[in-house]
């Protein structure tokens, strides 16, 4: 017997991935030709996909964005050029993270000082301090570190009602994430660093967001799902799920 509530996140699951489809891809060359881009970050550029990534994100010109978890800067560069000098991109380092690799302060740092636009955000992995209300959040291949053993049991529901109080009314969240079998929920996000897809979808519902879309844009089916994705026989070829969430109005 399917609960109601499974039901529903299933249901939930299916049905965008059509709208998701219609979603038409914006010119962001300008963005990806950017000189400050490393020639490392656009040799990723074909498996990354971020021009058909900030179409599903619906980012525009002007807009207010945050970056969660920036990692080395790859999504937060490319953001600087989509939004414009009107916009803003926060980039969130989770102090965590800084604390433990010195390289996610520096690089934060560095690209705080090359882009007028970009403003380091650091802070709590479970508690991003964005100093202003976003239009949109995206996140990639991070919101299964909310369930790494290093941190407190509770870290992901506490950043995703944390992620939710951020964004503006409307505003949208895009998740993108190494999949996990169905049904492991969150019990694989240490050992082969991915997560169930309806967990996450359970979590953003349980902090009020609306799945509004999913997206097939980095569906690798050969991926058996059983591998680390730091695996070199699975690295860069892992199946992801893509979603985007809404705030509701």
């Amino acid at each position: 017997m399917i609960r109601p509530l499974t039901l529903a996140i299933l249901l939930a699951l299916a049905a965008p991935s059509v709208a998701a489809k219609q979603t038409p891809v914006p010119d962001n060359k300008a963005a990806l030709a950017d000189p400050a881009r490393p020639a490392a970050d656009r040799e990723r550029d074909a498996a990354r996909k971020p021009a058909e990534l900030l179409a599903f994100a619906g980012i525009k010109p002007g807009q207010k964005v945050g970056d969660f978890v920036m990692g080395g800067g790859y999504l937060t560069r490319i953001l600087a050029g989509a939004v414009g000098p009107a916009g803003k991109v926060y980039a969130f380092q989770p102090a965590e993270f800084i604390a433990f690799k010195k390289q996610y302060g520096d690089d934060q740092a560095a690209i705080d000082a090359a882009y007028a636009n970009v403003d380091a955000v650091a802070g709590p992995f479970a508690a991003p301090a964005f100093p202003e209300p976003l239009d949109a959040i995206i996140t990639v291949q991070n919101f299964h570190d909310l369930y790494l053993k290093p941190f407190p049991a509770g870290t992901g529901a506490k950043a995703s009602a944390a992620l939710f109080a951020a964004l503006k009314p409307g505003g949208t969240l895009i998740v993108v994430d190494h999949s996990a079998a169905a049904g492991s929920g969150t019990t694989l996000s240490d050992s082969l660093h991915r997560i169930d897809k309806a967990a996450v979808v359970a979590a953003l519902t349980d902090a009020g967001f609306r799945l509004d879309a999913s997206s097939d844009l980095y569906k690798q089916t050969a991926d058996p799902l059983t591998a680390n994705v730091f695996d070199p026989a699975i690295r860069g070829k892992t199946d992801q799920f893509t979603l985007r969430f809404r705030k509701p109005e």
